[in-house]
């Protein structure tokens, strides 16, 4: 049976070889790999170059499917293969070429040849949904290649950096390891595990840690904490919140304070919860903070960098608002609800909600890493902060799903508890990126919209 062809082709304002570069390098597929496809990396052995292998498991639901791909036809700089060796398609042959257009110009070309199982029947049933498949899979591919490989060349004559970070297999921080390493940075995940080569060692709990690992570096990202919606709250719960944004922070503060050659910068997430509850008051870095709990943690999360800062070390406290992506975060928990027409508003659905996209958040951190005049706290949100019955609406209207069923507060308030759920889902900010728009900061997704359909294939 005749194999099927699809192409996809983007045109860029960057060298072949910066492209080349950018898939060559560490990453490269964790950026590439649609975030609504539960995707697992299993096995990965050499990079793109002739006989290389990558495995990695797809999940829908209980079922696991793995793909194993081999790469082949590797010409340095121009192009390479990858072949389905396991898998769910009888065949297919993706080839990735790096187009010279000349004036520093080139072009993303992708070329895949494939088969669907079951021969005939499995074309005529499979082939529209697999054509869809494969646009959704390349509209996101070219349009995140697009803007890392754009922000990248933003700085591309500064010195590639040596960046460690906390909280690197979270949301933020798995995102931010593959973005930077696929622009040529060095990370150093920062890990409670015995460390190993290219991992530094810490255990706030403990007050353990390997500060000699830090000697030398250009900046930290310090993500790491206790999730604060990840338990009911009791007092021994949010002491535990408490306490690890506190232990944590100062330890790793005091550390760098103590080296003799320190970071140039601390990158510190903080959260748009700092602001309480505001109801539509318009909120930038300059605005009065909050006296909620959430707020207290924030406000002692930021204090805990006071060391690092007297030392000299350029501090940035990213008050992150709610990250859109279909990996995790607020839309990750409720997308499932929502496809089966189950969602809908909380409470009066008037509190305002601070979101931000996934990319925007990696993007902002990066501006932070280089943009030497920023410091102090930042407001890492989206431009156009929208309220819950809004946000409702348009994730309804972007999976064409109905969101007529509200959650009422006091459902709410005795499923979470009244505090957790008047703090973390009724309460709500209208924040403004005042300081990152100030200092030139694009945002890829401005609306929540365009958002939402990039982070999930719509």
């Amino acid at each position: 049976m005749k194999s099927s062809e699809y192409v996809a082709r983007t045109e860029l304002d960057v060298s072949a070889e910066d492209l080349y570069g950018w898939h060559a390098r560490p990453g490269a597929f964790e950026r590439l790999a649609p975030p609504w496809q539960n995707l697992e990396v299993v096995r990965q052995e050499g990079g793109i170059s002739d006989g290389s292998v990558l495995e990695f498991k797809v999940k829908q639901g209980p079922i696991a499917m793995t793909w194993e791909a081999h790469h082949d036809q590797h010409v340095e700089g121009r192009q390479f293969r990858d072949v389905q060796h396991r898998g769910p398609f009888s065949h297919w042959a993706h080839v990735h070429k790096f187009e010279d257009l000349g004036g520093g110009r080139s072009a993303l070309d992708d070329r895949v040849e494939y088969r669907l199982p079951m021969g005939p029947l499995g074309k005529l049933f499979g082939g529209w949904a697999t054509r869809r498949f494969l646009d959704q899979m390349f509209d996101f591919r070219h349009r995140r290649t697009m803007d890392d490989v754009m922000r990248h060349k933003k700085y591309e004559d500064r010195p590639r950096q040596r960046v460690a970070i906390t909280g690197s297999t979270g949301l933020v921080g798995t995102a931010l390891s593959s973005f930077l390493t696929t622009g040529g940075h060095d990370v150093l995940p920062v890990v409670r595990r015995d460390a190993q080569e290219g991992q530094i060692y810490w255990r706030p709990s403990e007050s353990e840690i390997d500060a000699a690992g830090f000697e030398g570096l250009d900046a930290v990202v310090h993500l790491a904490g206790e999730n604060v919606a990840g338990k009911r709250w009791s007092a021994a719960q949010k002491a535990r919140v408490m306490e690890s944004r506190r232990q944590g922070t100062r330890l790793l503060s005091e550390a760098l304070a103590g080296l003799e050659r320190k970071p140039r910068v601390l990158l510190s997430a903080s959260a748009v919860g700092i602001y309480g509850d505001r109801g539509e008051d318009l909120l930038t870095e300059d605005s009065e903070l909050g006296d909620l709990f959430l707020s207290d943690v924030c406000k002692a999360w930021e204090e805990e960098t006071k060391a690092a800062e007297a030392a000299g070390i350029r501090v940035v406290h990213l008050r992150i608002g709610l990250v859109m992506t279909a990996k995790g975060g607020v839309l990750g928990k409720v997308l499932m609800l929502f496809k089966l027409g189950g969602g809908g508003k909380l409470g009066s659905g008037k509190q305002y909600m601070s979101w931000v996209a996934l990319d925007d958040v990696v993007g902002a951190i990066h501006h932070a890493l280089f943009d030497e005049e920023m410091r102090g706290p930042v407001n890492v949100v989206g431009p156009a902060p929208v309220t819950n019955a809004v946000w409702t609406k348009t994730l309804g209207k972007v999976l064409g799903r109905p969101t007529f069923a509200p959650a009422p507060a006091f459902a709410l308030r005795a499923a979470l508890g009244r505090q957790m759920a008047d703090e973390v889902l009724l309460a709500g900010q209208r924040v403004l990126p005042k300081r990152l728009e100030e200092a030139g900061f694009s945002f890829s997704y401005p609306t929540l919209e365009s958002s939402l359909r990039h982070t999930l294939g719509k």
